[in-house]
């Protein structure tokens, strides 16, 4: 198979074994116009805003036809659509966004509450933090606090870790990579209620999941099964994968995003070392239109699903990471392959048009359970636009 030019970007900024100098460091530009990018953005969900029915439930993913599989409150990706609006918001200063933002609110209304998974990060951090972030309305610090109670509720000292699902009886306390996602809610609320211990459990996980999560490529086992007596390992698996053995797309870069935010967090090496590695083997084994298949062993490639939204949380991972490298060379490294990896979505072969809802095509949710192929789901918008606004607000290196 062969690897996209975000090998080269590799080479040119300094990753190969003779790195090249500061001087030799080429920036590479979007082959996007941003604003351009935005409206488009825009016009798709003003047709949301048109279409919703008015209910309670939040979507989820949307199918060609133009219709939204919509979800309960419940639902791990509750908080994405609410998030999408508020980046709307950031992105254009209109209005309209603000106000669809707080009306989705509205509607996960005790969510904060639902301690049955790890996932409350992605439903609260991702609505109520974006709102609080581009607001600073201090009415919305409550709930998100106390989701981080919530949260904290979920972390046993045996294990050293925040215990991801309670619904498979197969697991004695399964962990998976994506809940690295959700120690941000932890190390925000820490600094906003000075509960050191939530700063603590969070270190604790990443520790954990540093040590016993990657393979020695630095590729991600998906779920990790402790054992509730001993806190060691009782097993290494997938459940969303190929194969235990296999590297899942989305699984990769929710572990190139953890490892930036926990890194940005601690200011540990250790943390910005193990986002680098593992930004490098996904970096490395890119196909050549640069948007990874759903998992990257999975055996009928090339006619494999893509996962555009791996590809866009790596990209909004890998502009952060740009951001706290040292090294000028990583510096340029990972944020021409976070602009490569938008160039490759901000095409007409991934960017829906009307009649279609949402931003981006081909995303895959999980494929050994066949659901979510080849579709537009929620969180591969949320994560690009958190890209492009994180485009619009990082200084990038300085050639």
């Amino acid at each position: 198979m062969k690897y996209f030019p975000f090998f080269l970007i590799l080479l040119l900024a300094g990753s190969c074994a003779e790195p090249a100098g500061e001087a030799d460091a080429q920036l590479l530009e979007p082959a996007f116009d941003l604003d351009s990018l935005t409206e488009v953005a825009a016009r798709q969900y003003a047709k949301t805003l048109e279409t919703l029915p008015d209910t309670n439930r939040i979507p989820r993913n949307a199918h060609p036809d133009g219709t939204w599989n919509l979800v309960k409150k419940g639902n791990w990706v509750s908080g994405f659509y609410p998030g999408v609006l508020w980046h709307l918001y950031a992105l254009t200063g209109d209005e309209k966004w603000k106000e669809a933002g707080e009306a989705e609110l509205l509607k996960l209304d005790s969510v904060q509450f639902f301690d049955y998974d790890h996932d409350i990060g992605f439903r609260i951090f991702n609505s109520f933090g974006s709102a609080l972030r581009f607001t600073k309305d201090s009415s919305y610090v409550p709930v998100i606090v106390d989701a981080a109670k919530t949260l904290k509720t979920r972390y046993r000292p045996v294990t050293g870790v925040i215990r991801s699902w309670d619904w498979h009886d197969q697991w004695q306390y399964p962990v998976i990579i994506d809940n690295m996602m959700n120690l941000e809610l932890l190390f925000w609320a820490a600094r906003q209620t000075g509960d050191a211990e939530m700063e603590t459990i969070a270190i604790s996980h990443a520790e954990h999941t540093m040590d016993n999560h990657f393979r020695d490529d630095y590729s991600t086992y998906h779920v990790l099964d402790y054992d509730t007596l001993s806190g060691s390992v009782r097993e290494k698996v997938t459940f969303q994968g190929y194969a235990d053995s296999s590297m899942w797309a989305r699984g990769q870069a929710w572990a190139i995003y953890g490892f930036t935010l926990t890194a940005r967090e601690t200011g540990r090496a250790d943390f910005l070392k193990q986002a680098q590695s593992a930004a490098d083997i996904f970096l490395k084994r890119l196909p050549e239109d640069g948007v990874p298949y759903w998992d990257f062993d999975a055996p009928g490639i090339p006619d494999e699903p893509k996962d555009a939204s791996a590809a866009a949380i790596a990209a909004s991972a890998l502009l952060e990471l740009s951001q706290l490298v040292e090294a000028a060379d990583d510096q340029y490294r990972y944020h021409n392959a976070a602009i490569a990896l938008l160039n490759a979505l901000a095409t007409p072969e991934y960017l829906a048009a009307l009649p279609q809802q949402g931003l981006l095509l081909h995303s895959t949710g999980h494929k050994p359970g066949n659901s979510e192929i080849d579709e537009h789901i929620i969180y591969a918008d949320y994560y690009f636009l958190e890209a492009l606004l994180r485009l619009k607000e990082l200084q990038p290196p300085t050639e």
